[in-house]
C-alpha cells in the first residue's frame, strides 16, 4: 500500500481569490514504513503574499523570485503522487489550491490520479470530537516531537502528520498483525493435521481477574473520550 503525506503553503486562505501555492511538500510511505523517498518544491506565485499568510510560514516573495512556478514542476508532481492514496490534514484546503493550479493549466484535478483521500482532520475529530485537532495538538496529544515546527513548513509538515497518522491508526496496525498471526496458526495447523493425522489439542489462555480489570478501565476510558459510542463496552455487558 503506497500512501502519500502531503501539505502545501500558500499566498493566502482562499484559491478562488487569486491565491497560490507557495510550497509543496510530500513523503512517501509504503505498508506503513517511511521510505525517505519525498517531493518538495518552492513555487514562485507571481503575486504578493497576504501578510497573514507570511505571518503562519514566514515563505517571502523575495526568497521565491528565483523558484520554479507550479507549471514548471506541474507533470512531475502528478508523476509522483500517481496511483497513490493521499493523506492530508484539512484536505478540502489543499485540494481545492492543487485543483486551481492544474486548472489553471487545463490538467484534470488531482482525484483522477489519485483516487483515495483520507483527510486526518475528520479522522481527529471522530476519534477526539469537541478537542482541539489541529497538528500541534494531535502532536501532544500522541507524543509526536515537533519541536523543530516554529513555523509552518509544507515538508516538516508532511513529515509530522505521517508521524501522526501512525500514532492515530496503531489499533489498525496491531489488527492487521494479529490477523497475520491467525492465518499462519491455520495454515501451521493443517500442516499439522496433513503430516500427523490427528489434530493436536488447543490451548486455550483466559484473562486474569487483573487483566480483565485493565480490559475495562481502558474501555471506560474510550467510552469517556467516545462521549458514551464505545461499542466495545456495550458488547461487554451482554457477554
Amino acid at each position: 500500500m503506497r500512501q502519500i503525506f502531503l501539505d502545501t503553503e500558500t499566498t493566502g486562505l482562499e484559491h478562488k481569490l487569486g491565491h497560490r501555492i507557495i510550497e509543496i511538500g510530500c513523503v512517501e510511505m509504503r505498508n506503513r514504513r517511511l521510505t525517505n523517498h519525498h517531493f518538495h518544491r518552492y513555487l514562485n506565485p507571481e503575486r504578493d503574499i497576504d501578510a497573514g499568510a507570511l505571518a503562519v510560514h514566514g515563505i517571502s516573495l523575495e526568497f521565491l523570485q528565483d523558484k520554479p512556478r507550479f507549471a514548471d514542476i506541474a507533470v512531475e508532481f502528478i508523476d509522483f503522487v500517481r496511483g497513490a492514496e493521499l493523506i492530508i490534514h484539512n484536505a478540502t484546503f489543499d485540494l481545492g489550491f492543487l485543483n486551481s493550479e492544474l486548472a489553471l493549466l487545463d490538467m484534470a484535478p488531482i482525484d483522477t490520479v489519485c483516487p483515495e483521500v483520507n483527510d486526518t482532520l475528520r479522522m481527529a475529530k471522530d476519534l477526539h470530537p469537541g478537542k482541539k485537532n489541529n497538528l500541534n495538538a494531535l502532536c501532544e496529544r500522541y507524543g509526536v516531537d515537533n519541536s523543530n515546527r516554529t513555523l509552518h513548513g509544507a515538508l516538516l509538515d508532511a513529515e509530522i502528520l505521517a508521524e501522526v497518522y501512525l500514532a492515530m491508526t496503531r489499533g489498525q496496525e496491531s489488527l492487521m498483525m494479529e490477523l497475520a498471526s491467525n492465518d499462519e496458526v491455520r495454515v501451521n495447523s493443517a500442516e499439522d493435521i496433513q503430516t500427523s493425522g490427528s489434530r493436536k489439542a488447543l490451548l486455550i489462555l483466559r484473562a486474569s481477574e487483573e487483566e480483565r480489570s485493565r480490559h475495562l478501565q481502558q474501555l471506560a476510558a474510550i467510552q469517556e473520550e467516545s462521549k458514551g459510542r464505545c461499542l466495545w463496552l456495550s458488547s461487554e455487558k451482554t457477554i
